[in-house]
């Protein structure tokens, strides 16, 4: 079902939205406390919060390598004759 929401928004990229797409990349600091709630995680010491927060947090990164993936995909049907 994803697929199908993201399939329009990934036939309007341009190739420099595409390609900026994939330039993304998360600030130092965001993942540094990503990194700090994943080993509290494994710990199994995050509190109620943070539990939420990191499910978030690890949403929002499946997200963005879904839309990483998708720009990819139309750059490359793009390159193909």
């Amino acid at each position: 079902m994803l697929d199908r929401v993201l399939a329009p928004w990934a036939d309007a990229l341009t190739r420099e939205s595409a390609e900026q797409i994939l330039r993304f990349q998360l600030d130092a600091e965001t993942r540094q406390h990503i990194d700090r709630l994943a080993g509290r995680a494994a710990e199994g010491a995050l509190t109620e919060i943070e539990q939420r927060e990191y499910g978030e947090l690890v949403d929002a990164i499946d997200l963005l390598g879904i839309l990483k993936a998708k720009a990819r995909d139309t750059l490359t049907r793009r390159a193909q004759p």
